[in-house]
């Protein structure tokens, strides 16, 4: 069974948290965002530290390339554990074309902002208005997709903290077949791979800091 993630009163990943305003979303493609992103990007974790690396090795091979999706074999994505305020639950939605359950996400297509880009992805796959992203990024990942009638490919996706306003309901597009609000508990039955439920746990303690701050 999963251990339940415990309080805390500081960020997982050691930065302040902050939320982002409307003037901080605004779409950039300069490659140098991104490379500071990840640069600020502090954790206990070695391994995490190790995928940080590769990720701004990868960004700065590539370029302004990785951030689309015709980069091969990689490209940057960006996604969010999106936390209900004043609860415990967030989102996980069934993906239609690899039929796992996951965060929301997806391609930056071409925008430096990470974050903002990870709100947007939010915002379209769960329906929900009024979100807020918030920095720093909480979790990285780099892992194989296969999608159908792709060539397998890499995505370096870089995670961060969404807030939903209390009461919202989901409503799912059509990348997803289903879509809900769940609980940490609830991760082992949907047998979601590591990387999400390691997500989920450090997503969970940061919106706890978020809210105390807040």
């Amino acid at each position: 069974m999963s251990e339940a993630p415990v309080g805390g009163g500081t960020s997982p990943t050691g930065g302040t948290p902050r939320l982002l305003n409307e003037q901080m979303l605004a779409s950039t493609v300069e490659i140098d965002r991104v490379t500071d992103l990840l640069s600020s990007y502090e954790t206990n974790d070695a391994s995490q530290r190790v995928v940080r690396d590769d990720m701004l090795r990868f960004a700065n091979e590539r370029g302004e390339q990785s951030l689309h999706r015709t980069c091969e074999p990689g490209h940057f994505t960006a996604s969010a554990i999106v936390v209900e305020r004043g609860t415990d639950r967030f989102i996980v939605l069934f993906h239609t074309k690899l039929e796992k359950w996951l965060q929301p996400g997806g391609h930056v297509d071409g925008s430096s902002n990470l974050p903002a880009a990870a709100l947007r992805e939010a915002t379209e796959e769960t329906g929900i208005l009024g979100l807020q992203v918030a920095l720093p990024v909480i979790d990285l990942d780099i892992h194989e997709v296969r999608p159908p009638k792709e060539a397998p490919h890499l995505h370096y996706d870089v995670r961060f903290v969404v807030l939903a306003p209390t009461g919202s309901l989901p409503v799912r597009n059509h990348e997803s077949r289903d879509i809900r609000w769940v609980t940490f508990e609830d991760l082992d039955s949907l047998n979601v791979d590591v990387s999400v439920t390691r997500l989920a746990q450090r997503g969970l303690e940061f919106a706890r800091t978020i809210e105390a701050q807040n």
